[in-house]
């Protein structure tokens, strides 16, 4: 499957790319049979299925497990992986652990921020990678929060710069995360890679969510942005309790 080959063509013939994240088979199979175009096993399964505050603390076992577990589930659709926090600090450490990834299943790598040497490194072996700007959800200890990026004049420019840089680097697409929206549109139209944004507007070639969140699946937390498709939870909770007091009432 040559990833970048695929994507490069549907930004060129203006198809949308609609991505979601998958952690588990039963959702991986799902989303595949309903035709999404890629899979993303996004280390976003911190928080949204083993509980932690945030992504930092995800490994790469825990990567590498829900990696094997999406690929069972599908057999023609793409499937990215996140590098881990803590992956990817050096160019070797970057490809040693790209290589895992990708003997685990994946068709693809993701990793954020401006790194091209560990970039250049992992698509000289040819493994497909997706950059990653805006909002970097592994450094939000650092940030102390989810801030929109791009706001300020430098700040666009520097995005602009960095994204010029990782399609240079050999990334064969960038996702946006809570980009401004115009400065996301500029870089869409400067690159000949295809964007995928997360909260940074419409103009980007396509979009990507985290599938509880579209679905509804995670009430207690429901980013602004997200326009949820359905309310998940409450049918949820409701079989449940039919079921106990089915039970209770045998």
């Amino acid at each position: 499957m040559n990833l970048k080959e695929i994507l490069v063509s549907a930004k060129l013939n203006g198809d949308k790319q609609a991505w979601l994240t998958a952690y588990d088979y039963p959702t991986a199979r799902l989303l595949g049979e309903a035709g999404i175009d890629l899979l993303l096993v996004g280390d976003s399964l911190g928080m949204v299925v083993l509980g932690y505050p945030d992504t930092v603390d995800v490994t790469m076992e825990e990567m590498l497990h829900h990696v094997r577990a999406v690929r069972r589930g599908v057999s023609r659709t793409p499937v990215a992986a996140d590098l881990p926090y803590g992956s990817y600090h050096t160019s070797d450490q970057a490809l040693a652990n790209a290589r895992r990834l990708i003997d685990a299943g994946a068709h693809a790598v993701k990793l954020e921020g401006c790194l091209p040497e560990q970039i250049k490194t992992i698509t000289g072996e040819e493994i497909d990678v997706i950059g990653h700007l805006g909002m970097l959800p592994q450094h939000v200890r650092e940030e102390g929060g989810y801030h929109k990026k791009g706001k300020t004049e430098a700040e666009a420019q520097s995005l602009l710069a960095s994204a010029l840089i990782l399609q240079e680097s050999g990334c064969c697409a960038l996702v946006l995360e809570l980009v401004d929206a115009p400065v996301a549109g500029i870089i869409t139209e400067k690159l000949d890679i295809p964007t995928i944004g997360i909260g940074s507007g419409t103009a980007c070639d396509g979009q990507i969510l985290v599938t509880p969140d579209l679905l509804g699946l995670q009430p207690w937390f429901r980013p602004a942005f997200v326009k949820a498709k359905a309310d998940l939870a409450s049918p949820l909770r409701q079989a449940i309790s039919d079921y106990i007091k089915e039970v209770r009432d045998e």
